[in-house]
């Protein structure tokens, strides 16, 4: 049985410097709107889904938080069953948190935007309007135009011409980036909003290299009223030379002694690794996906370079713990570990030689993609009962559920079926079904969510439960009719939280306002 913990004593933790995490377990959309300020997001539907990578060691202190005390027993209860050993609650929730004045803020991934725009203010990262660029781009200027975001970002949308060079990459890159180009190009970075542009700019700002960061991003340029590009293919990034990794390797070399960067040699790395059980130790390989996938230090988990600043409170949900990056030398995993050294992380490390050291002292590489596997879900496959689409089609019983998002089920659900988040289950399920004998099919994206979700029902006495194999994928693939829109919700959408090009035009203008006026602070101090 997990306990309570008070407001005042989390706010202690917090202020602490003992491993523990502090796991908001309310939706994106919720969070988003108010949260605690180092709270991570793990909404209750995900954590078995996310938990044995977000905190490895089950001995370490969890808090779990919503708004009001009801889904925070429920996830509580979750985690004691998969095996943590120190489990809270907050008492009253965030509602009870902000009642007794403490802070809140809003937005997601917020520990990286207030460093960006910290940085911005003061190293004065320099920047381009939408209107200035638009205005080069026309006037046929010599420009690169690299975009800093993921390959598959890039490819949804980009600005005009421009390139994939994923943050990451930037530093090792740069310099035959420039050798393809005349000397007199203007280099111009961007992603989708500020931050990932910011701090791909000052990358190189502090590499000597003259670049411009495009303000606002591609929410800049369509709020200037220009079009994106969609489905762009120039994501080739370009072979590194002895010359750009020799720069690279400078590069990093001076970031790791003005940032406090360590080192650890493979000897260390394996003691550090071996202490894994009882400390929480994060593993990042910060290197491409083929790189990855073609040989990884065992245990390293991927989290390309720019995404891992990006999303450093999802990376790293486990305050005050150790974290070692790893590329295939130094330069990657330095640029990263230096981003977090100046983000306030304390015990960040880099892998020496990364992946070909450990090779050389004698160890072996792992290849294929890394992924922890989701905590319960082999025991409830074995467990529950499964139909085919054919035969949920052909039988449909009086309820059928969709247990994964709203976005997923107004994509297209089985007719009928009506919308309750797993995050809500045992606390909604009696108004849907109330008849603990009468039939339920569950559903959702790719049948893993709602197996989980079946053994809860059945854990809560429903006797009748069956789950559609393979979700909607297997009954799209078997061509049976779909439904789309939000027919049949039970209660209104909280948990998606739209980004990028999928916000309004009004939420793009307060949301860049926000993360403009997270830097006012720095410019007064």
């Amino acid at each position: 049985m997990s306990d309570l913990i008070s407001a005042p004593e989390l706010d202690a933790l917090l202020k602490g410097d003992a491993p523990f995490a502090l796991i908001d377990v309310r939706e994106s959309g919720e969070y988003n709107s108010s949260h605690i300020p180092g709270a991570s997001l793990i909404p209750r539907r995900r954590i078995e889904f996310i938990i044995g990578e977000a905190a490895p060691a089950k001995g370490v202190r969890v808090v779990v938080c919503d708004d009001d005390g009801r889904r925070a027993p429920l996830a509580a209860a979750t985690l004691e069953r998969l095996g943590y050993a120190s489990v809270s609650v907050l008492d009253g929730g965030v509602n009870r948190w902000a009642s007794q004045d403490y802070p809140t803020e809003w937005g997601v991934n917020v520990p990286s935007k207030d460093f960006g725009e910290k940085l911005e203010v003061v190293h004065h990262v320099p920047e381009i309007s939408a209107e200035d660029l638009h205005e080069r781009i026309e006037r046929g200027d010599k420009l690169v135009i690299l975009d800093t975001r993921t390959p598959e970002e890039y490819q949804r949308f980009c600005i005009p011409g421009g390139r994939s060079m994923p943050g990451g990459e930037l530093a090792l890159r740069i310099t035959d980036v420039k050798k393809e180009l005349d000397e007199d190009t203007t280099v111009i970075i961007n992603c989708a909003g500020r931050t990932r542009s910011i701090t791909g700019t000052h990358v190189l700002q502090r590499m000597g290299i003259p670049a411009l960061g495009l303000k606002n991003g591609t929410s800049g340029w369509l709020l200037a009223g220009y079009e994106l590009e969609n489905g762009a293919d120039r994501s080739e990034l370009p072979e590194v030379s002895e010359e750009g990794q020799a720069a690279a390797e400078e590069y990093a070399a001076r970031l790791a002694a003005e940032d406090g960067v360590r080192y650890l040699s493979p000897d260390a790395l394996a003691d550090l690794m071996a202490r894994g059980d009882t400390e929480t130790v994060y593993l990042v390989d910060v290197r491409t996906d083929k790189e990855y996938g073609e040989g990884h230090i065992p245990g390293f988990r991927w989290w390309p370079g720019g995404q891992a600043v990006q999303r450093a409170d999802d990376l790293a949900v486990v305050k005050n713990s150790t974290i070692v990056f790893c590329c295939d030398g130094r330069a990657r995993a330095t640029v990263t570990a230096s981003f977090y050294r100046q983000m306030g992380h304390r015990e960040v490390y880099v892998a020496d030689g990364g992946a070909p050291g450990w090779v050389a002292s004698g160890r072996e590489l792992s290849t294929g993609m890394e992924r922890a596997p989701v905590a319960g879900l082999g025991d409830a496959f074995r467990s529950v009962t499964l139909v085919s689409a054919q035969e949920l089609h052909d039988n449909p019983p009086p309820v059928t559920l969709f247990v994964d998002t709203s976005q997923d089920f107004s994509g297209g659900h089985t007719p009928g079926a009506k919308w309750l988040s797993r995050s809500w289950l045992e606390i909604e399920i009696g108004g849907i079904a109330p008849d603990k004998d009468a039939p339920i099919a569950v559903t959702c994206s790719n049948g893993r969510n709602s197996a989980l979700a079946a053994v809860t029902l059945a854990g809560l006495g429903y006797t009748a439960v069956s789950v559609l194999e393979g979700g909607m994928g297997a009954w799209r693939q078997a061509g049976l009719p779909v439904e789309q829109g939000l027919t049949g919700i039970v209660r209104p959408p909280a948990d998606i939280n739209y980004l990028g090009v999928d916000r309004s035009y009004g939420e793009m203008m307060n949301y860049l306002r926000w993360e403009t006026e997270l830097g006012v602070k720095y410019a007064q101090g």
